[in-house]
């Protein structure tokens, strides 16, 4: 495993949605992040990974960068003091334990969630972002590839994509379950990002009355007429709130909803607001409102989903296939530690090989020469066989230094690359 890859992460696990919302970092925020740490910071590699449940940098760098890089973080979001939100950060120093939380975190096992199949579309946009930024190099390009193939895997080899559980389904299913308590409920849905757009979905399965809307107004349309839902025009949002029972909002926008925009609305029975964003785009004092309840997305209950069960059962089985890739990653690294030694005994030999050629074909008839070259080209690559095939050994014995030494002496590997 690539020796200095790390991770900084800042999760619901430990910390309240309160606290993510402050740290939560837009895709412009981290374009801009990754470009500044690539010129600033000793950092080789870079990716960042913000959601609703989670904020983590992974990077590669020989030195211990993970405080500058959090302070870093403060900066750029603007806050004076960094040191108030220090505990809730997990650096993650061992390379092969930075590496396996990538992989668990990529295929939904540390989802809020379990097996949310949303964040390995998140993860895909990072890698995007990362790579744009020059930011991607060999180890993060050949572990995302790694990741992305076992996806592949865990959706043909367990049961553990199987059914619908995710934010967006375990949210439909709470707005099913408030619904039977009212007597003819309507429903909004506030933006249509990844989340909206598959809780669109979602809803659009069940027999209630559900309006979208969202700042473009194209995407509702479009949305509204694939899944027969009414579009409500955005610029109305305002005046409209009273007409609905249940609003879901996933709109990125911090207090977006607030409880002066619910001052004038004569509320009858119970209205209830569904919070699923980071930054909260639902104003927490809405809830001190006679007859608003207010659920936030940390309140999405796991076991809203049947499937959840099988997927909790199928976790064995992804873990098994995480721990296979892992040792694929773990091997090409290892592999790539003897690919400079590989290159030079080859650069020394064929060395060798040209300079016995030049002194023995001087007078040498061109039929000759062309037998002199191919004969002592297949006698190189035998030669070079051997050693590449027990250097590879030494790898997954976990001796390859060793061998290097050894034929760095043998061959004086090192004087030869700086002749060449």
């Amino acid at each position: 495993m690539q020796g200095d890859f790390k991770v900084i992460s800042l999760s619901y696990k430990n910390t309240p949605v309160e606290i993510r919302e402050v740290i939560a970092l837009d895709d412009n925020l981290i374009k801009s992040m990754l470009e500044e740490i690539r010129d600033l910071f000793p950092v080789s590699e870079a990716l960042i990974i913000s959601t609703c449940n989670r904020t983590e940098f992974y990077y590669s760098s020989e030195t211990e960068v993970a405080a500058q890089l959090i302070q870093f973080l403060g900066l750029k979001k603007g806050i004076a003091d960094m040191e108030q939100y220090m505990e809730h950060f997990q650096v993650i120093n061992d390379p092969e334990s930075a590496s396996e939380h990538l992989f668990r975190v990529a295929l939904g096992l540390e989802a809020q969630v379990v097996g949310d199949l949303q964040i390995i579309n998140q993860v895909k946009r990072a890698y995007q972002m990362s790579a744009d930024a020059q930011m991607a190099g060999p180890f993060l390009h050949r572990v995302l590839h790694t990741i992305f193939y076992a996806n592949k895997r865990v959706f043909q080899e367990t049961n553990f994509r199987n059914g619908a559980a995710s934010v967006s389904y375990a949210t439909s299913e709470l707005v099913k379950t408030l619904a039977e308590n009212l007597e003819t409920p309507k429903i909004l849905l506030l933006g249509l990002g990844e989340i909206g757009e598959d809780l669109a979905r979602h809803m659009a399965e069940t027999k209630l009355d559900v309006s979208i809307t969202n700042r473009t107004t194209e995407v509702a349309d479009k949305l509204g007429l694939e899944c027969q839902l009414n579009v409500l025009p955005f610029d109305q949002l305002d005046k409209s709130f009273n007409e609905f029972d249940v609003v879901i909002s996933s709109v990125a926008v911090r207090h977006f909803i607030n409880p002066e925009q619910l001052a004038n609305t004569e509320i009858k029975g119970i209205k209830y607001f569904v919070d699923l964003s980071i930054p909260r785009s639902i104003d927490p004092a809405i809830e001190d409102i006679k007859g608003v309840a207010l659920y936030n997305i940390d309140e999405i209950q796991n076991n809203a989903s049947a499937a959840l069960n099988k997927r909790l059962a199928a976790i064995p089985d992804v873990e098994a296939i995480i721990a296979d890739s892992l040792d694929d990653v773990n091997e090409w690294s290892m592999e790539m530690e003897v690919s400079p030694t590989i290159h030079k005994l080859k650069g020394a030999l064929e060395q060798i090989r040209q300079d016995e050629l030049k002194k023995h074909l001087k007078h040498a008839s061109p039929e000759m020469e062309a037998f002199a070259e191919k004969l002592s080209k297949s006698l190189t690559q035998k030669i070079m066989k051997l050693p590449v095939l027990q250097l590879k050994a030494a790898c997954k014995r976990g001796e390859a230094e060793t061998l290097i030494d050894i034929l760095n002496d043998l061959f004086d590997l090192e004087n030869q690359a700086v002749k060449k």
